[in-house]
């Protein structure tokens, strides 16, 4: 996938790996890593925080300067319904340095979907939306090339227009019918513990919808999943004309097209208004609080939360962003995201889970390590077992899954050039 999202630099020398903290010998490359080769504008550097109470955490940090002649985006590896390492990642888009990006349904989640890499919340590269956000979540913008980066509370809004004239939401992109994994979804969706309508972000929990109508894109993988009984896909060619309608819904995604698969009244929705011959025409849009229009050419979106500095100051939105209370508190191994007054993107990992060693971050102290690092806006990233910096071919940091062993994930951001 093309994905060009930020044009960033200015001439930074990078700093050496301090030998208490050897890079990660992957499998398959033995011997331990060089000193990172690095653009003009992109410095590297690893150092311990003290936090208040005596703890030490160790970051790794990797500066991109506004006039680096290096871009820095989103990338997904060769499908969305699988997940792959940040290594594979950055291999693929040919990358200098990498770090883990969005939240996606991970296998030993408690209401796994079966497609583990399938990101949660609004994910776009080079201005194609390839989820839908999480509504209002915070989430990192970079680009297009020239642009400063920035973070912003983002929603999303996509509607289908059949050739009949008949008009409907479109719920969904990239995702299993139904299931709106992290909740802040759209259309009549329900908590599925309790049955309550719910449309606020809500991390770890599922929401659920009868009624739904998703696009899927070939960046999803060959074939759409299977739907249940009464299901119906409307598949689509690069023009939105209808060229088949299968039931149940599953099967090929056509190369340069899409399909279109509903459960419910969705189903039905495209009984009525998508027969072969006809065409959908598909529009969606991404904006920030403002209504400024996020997405373009150029651009990448990735979305997570919660907001960690906004204004040079902690700044926590913790509750928008569906995190409960406990989960903002505990210590954790975190990636994080923060831009300078310059406009220099700081993309940062902190071990955790290694007493004595780096004990990990809760987000309040997440935000103060940025504020150090002279970040005036900073967005959570992934973390946990998926936090990893990859930087000139090595893994730098210590991976909470077990040293060599990184997690796949499901996005990454990583910096060409």
């Amino acid at each position: 996938m093309g994905a060009l999202a930020l044009s960033v630099g200015a001439v930074v020398a990078a700093c050496s790996v301090p030998a208490q903290s050897p890079p990660v010998e992957r499998p398959g490359r033995t011997g331990q890593a060089p000193h990172p080769r690095l653009p003009a504008g992109v410095a590297f550097e690893q150092l311990t925080h003290t936090l208040e109470d005596g703890s030490p955490v160790r970051l790794s940090v990797l500066s991109v300067s506004p006039s680096a002649r290096v871009t820095v985006s989103a990338v997904h590896g060769d499908r969305l319904d699988s997940s792959r390492t940040v290594t594979e990642m950055s291999d693929r888009a040919g990358a200098v340095a990498a770090v883990n990006a969005s939240f996606f349904d991970i296998r030993t989640g408690p209401d796994f979907g079966g497609h583990e890499g399938d990101p949660l919340g609004v994910y776009a590269s080079d201005g194609d939306l390839l989820s839908e956000a999480a509504d209002g979540s915070t989430a990192l913008i970079l680009g297009p090339p020239g642009s400063r980066p920035r973070t912003a509370d983002i929603s999303t809004s996509s509607a289908l227009l059949a050739s009949d004239g008949a008009a409907r939401e479109l719920d969904g992109i990239n995702r299993v019918p139904g299931r709106i994994l992290g909740c802040g979804g759209v259309g009549g969706d329900t908590l599925a513990r309790t049955g309550r309508p719910e449309s606020r972000p809500l991390r770890n929990q599922l929401c659920v919808d009868r009624d739904e109508i998703v696009s899927f894109r070939p960046a999803w993988g060959s074939d759409s999943p299977p739907g249940p009984e009464g299901s119906e896909e409307a598949v689509l060619d690069a023009r939105g004309r209808v060229t088949a309608l299968r039931s149940p819904a599953g099967g090929p995604i056509p190369a340069g097209g899409s399909t279109l698969s509903g459960i419910g009244q969705g189903a039905d929705w495209l009984e009525a208004h998508a027969s072969q011959g006809s065409s959908v025409q598909v529009t969606s849009g991404v904006q920030d609080r403002s209504g400024r229009r996020v997405a373009g050419a150029g651009v990448s979106v990735i979305g997570a939360g919660p907001a960690l500095v906004r204004d040079g100051e902690v700044w926590i939105n913790g509750a928008a962003n569906g995190f409960a209370a406990a989960t903002l508190a505990r210590r954790e191994p975190r990636t994080v995201a923060g831009i300078t007054a310059d406009g220099t993107l700081l993309l940062v990992t902190f071990d955790g889970r290694d007493p004595g060693r780096s004990v990990g971050v809760s987000m309040t102290e997440a935000s103060r390590s940025l504020l150090r690092l002279g970040a005036t806006e900073a967005v959570n990233l992934d973390g946990g077992g998926s936090a990893t910096m990859v930087v000139d071919g090595a893994v730098r940091n210590r991976p909470a899954d077990g040293g060599a062993e990184e997690r796949e994930v499901a996005t990454a951001i990583v910096v060409t050039g």
